[in-house]
């Protein structure tokens, strides 16, 4: 019976969350697979693409340097990337911000 119950309050419980968190995903303008794609398969690429850009810009450095266009590199290879990963809302692929 303690089965039972404890499956009960399991399942309840998450539909009772999705419930509750449609209506804030819907009104959002979130929906459909962009989110999970987003989680799932954007998100770890915009890692790993901030992360080669780091390595590319650190070893591009003595030849940027001279030229004074280490920021304008900076920006371009890591900062980019990073603000596509970490500054961007879940889901939203069309708000980019310089």
């Amino acid at each position: 019976m303690k089965f039972y119950i404890k499956n009960l309050t399991v399942l309840l419980s998450i539909v009772f969350l999705l419930v509750w968190t449609t209506p804030t995903l819907a009104s959002e303008g979130v929906w459909g697979i962009a989110t999970p794609a987003d989680i799932l398969v954007v998100r770890p690429l915009g890692v790993a693409a901030t992360l080669v850009g780091t390595a590319i810009f650190i070893v591009s450095m003595p030849f940027s340097a001279p030229s004074g266009s280490i920021s304008k590199v900076a920006d371009e290879i890591v900062l980019k990337p990073a603000r596509f990963t970490f500054k961007r809302p879940v889901g939203y692929f069309s708000k980019m911000e310089p």
